[in-house]
């Protein structure tokens, strides 16, 4: 594939000596790392995967590297956010990313964008940089991130990762390639129902995975910028962590349509409809009507114990989904009574409503989560 980028001018001698381990190397060289030099590219989201691809990024001598994120560095974060540190908490992520940064190339460019990409501002947000790397963690910026890429026919490094899992793609819209290139629609056509899909907050994530994936995504992007190699476009590389094991699958594209698909918003769930109480699902005032007329339940807490340490549904029995799902672990549950789960937003609490269900015990579980609890008894407070 022909480099995504013309060669800058030519290195200094500061600039050979830092890059001489490049230029050792005969499929890069000098001309090579002068494209990297010249480079634009935007990395979304300072986070997990952001952090060290914009490390070595940076390392590799991208010249110009405009970061997208409107977000604040917390303690969670740390655990695999390795742009960031302790004395970072409560920061920007811009700020500290970018002090990092300049940390490794003080001649570095960085564009900083304090904005939440959208569907509606993404165009003009990716517009004028050479590639971009997508290390968001909603589906609504992904999808939007995807559709501008494709309308500006820039490629696109895309990952994802939850747990031990991941998957990393090049998706680039273009006349030239087969079928006119692929997107992330290609892969999947429409994002996922909202809630359907834990979050990493929700189902956690491996730290030293992020740093792996992340470090695919810098390579993806030098690859593209110096025309080296075989890029991953039309392929999507499955990563399973805890078997150590890479499998490939082709990704081909759909019926192309003849205008760029615009990302329509991810919409909020809607309030469940009204059921009786004896659904697999209820909300929060039908778990409040089921206990004023005293009906007999018992709420059990599936998330973790440092979740818990931030509050919880008084009078919960606790127990983590990872135990609900083994034989002793339900072996504490009560039987003389429906069990309401709950977990941060679901689907945890779905998961193990099912599997309680299978093993007997009549159980449901609470929409919207411990969120929702809080928010009705701010209300109660509020109209008191």
């Amino acid at each position: 594939m022909e480099p995504l980028v013309p060669p800058g001018p030519p290195l200094t001698p500061e600039q050979t000596e830092t890059y001489a381990r490049h230029l050792l190397l005969p499929a890069l060289g000098e001309v090579a790392q002068r494209r990297l030099l010249a480079a634009r590219v935007c990395v979304v989201g300072a986070g997990g995967l952001g952090s060290p691809a914009l490390l070595y990024l940076a390392a590799a001598g991208v010249g110009t590297l405009g970061i997208i994120d409107d977000d604040v560095v917390d303690r969670t974060n740390l655990q695999r956010q390795v742009l960031h540190g302790v004395d970072d908490v409560g920061r920007s992520k811009l700020d500290s990313a970018a002090e990092r940064l300049r940390a490794i190339d003080p001649d570095l460019v960085i564009e900083p964008h304090r904005e939440r990409l959208t569907a509606d501002n993404a165009t003009a947000m990716l517009r004028g940089y050479d590639l971009v790397l997508d290390g968001t963690d909603t589906f609504e910026t992904r999808y939007a991130v995807s559709d501008a890429c494709a309308e500006l026919g820039i490629p696109l490094v895309w990952a994802s990762v939850l747990g031990f899992d991941a998957q990393i793609s090049v998706f680039w819209a273009r006349p030239d390639l087969a079928g006119g290139g692929t997107t992330l629609r290609d892969l999947f056509p429409d994002p996922p129902a909202p809630g359907s899909v834990p979050s990493c907050a929700e189902a956690g994530v491996l730290g030293s995975l992020t740093g792996q994936v992340g470090s695919t995504m810098a390579t993806e992007a030098i690859k593209l910028i110096t025309g080296i190699g075989e890029p991953l476009l039309g392929r999507v590389l499955v990563l399973d962590a805890l078997a150590q094991r890479w499998t490939e699958v082709p990704l081909r594209p759909r019926e192309r349509r003849s205008t760029p698909v615009r990302s329509a918003p991810v919409e909020a769930p809607a309030r469940a409809p009204e059921r009786s109480p004896v659904a697999d699902a209820v909300d929060i005032d039908q778990l409040r009507a089921a206990v004023a007329q005293g009906e007999p339940v018992t709420l059990l807490d599936v998330r973790e114990t440092f979740e818990v340490a931030h509050g919880a549904i008084p009078g919960a029995l606790h127990i983590p989904l990872a135990h609900v799902l083994t034989e002793t672990g339900r072996e504490a549950i009560p039987r003389d009574a429906v069990v309401v789960a709950y977990c941060q937003v679901g689907p945890r609490a779905e998961r193990a409503a099912t599997a309680l269900r299978a093993a007997g015990i009549d159980a449901r579980w609470l929409v919207g989560g411990y969120p929702a609890w809080v928010a009705a008894e701010h209300e109660n407070v509020r109209t008191s």
